[in-house]
């Protein structure tokens, strides 16, 4: 390990924004912010540039940047330190285990930008607008909160289109093209590490809002599995 990590995660241990793993946090994140604004989280923040540009843009809401990477949190964490901003939390653990840390509606909006698309098939369970995700969602997201992707992944930007079709989800945004749109908002032209290095090499920025419904998913995991195959198998 590099003695740079090193020296970030000795530092985020004194950090006041960031908590790595903490226990008995479900309904009780009114007490890191000090208020009951409502909450959004970024996960597979990164950086965490979502969560500093959006807790700038909206200082009367509150946002938690969730990673398991503490290097990555220490930057956006840093940042807001030194801007002295109190809305913006960062949370170290597995996404997988999200679920762990807050309570039932306890999450106003999610937004997921720029996530690893998990290309291979084989590893389409891990991506994080799979319905074994979704349902984690739906144990703390608001009923009608929104979920948000933004990536450059047209495999992961297709994939969720098929999720939010199979499982009969609200879609309420969809674009393959972003930055084509005139006049996007300004938590749209925020940018992340990721998305400036373009590794999908797509030169486009794909973005969908969607809902959940409020009863949990049902279960059509192999079905969507068997859909994906047949649909990646006709694409190539």
């Amino acid at each position: 390990m590099g003695q740079n990590k090193l020296v970030r995660f000795e530092a985020i241990k004194g950090f006041s924004n960031v908590l790595q793993n903490p226990p008995g946090m479900q309904g009780q994140w009114h007490k890191q912010f000090g208020n009951r604004n409502p909450i959004t989280l970024e996960l597979a923040c990164g950086k965490g540039e979502y969560t500093v540009g959006l807790s700038a843009l909206y200082p009367e809401r509150n946002f938690v940047g969730v990673d398991v990477k503490g290097n990555r949190l220490y930057v956006g964490a840093k940042q807001c330190i030194a801007a002295n901003r109190h809305n913006a939390a960062f949370l170290r653990t597995k996404i997988d285990q999200i679920a762990d840390y807050f309570g039932e509606g306890e999450i106003s909006e999610i937004w997921i930008t720029f996530p690893d698309p998990q290309l291979r098939r084989s590893h389409a369970k891990k991506r994080l607008t799979h319905p074994k995700f979704l349902r984690l969602y739906q144990q703390f997201l608001v009923p009608g909160g929104l979920i948000h992707l933004k990536t450059d992944s047209p495999v992961l930007y297709r994939f969720t289109l098929m999720v939010i079709e199979m499982y009969k989800l609200e879609l309420v945004t969809k674009t393959d093209n972003l930055y084509a749109k005139p006049d996007i908002s300004p938590e749209l032209q925020i940018k992340t590490h990721y998305e400036a290095l373009d590794i999908a090499g797509s030169n486009r920025i794909h973005y969908i809002t969607f809902k959940l419904p409020a009863t949990q998913l049902v279960n059509l995991d192999k079905e969507l599995q068997e859909l994906v195959f047949q649909y990646e198998e006709a694409t190539h």
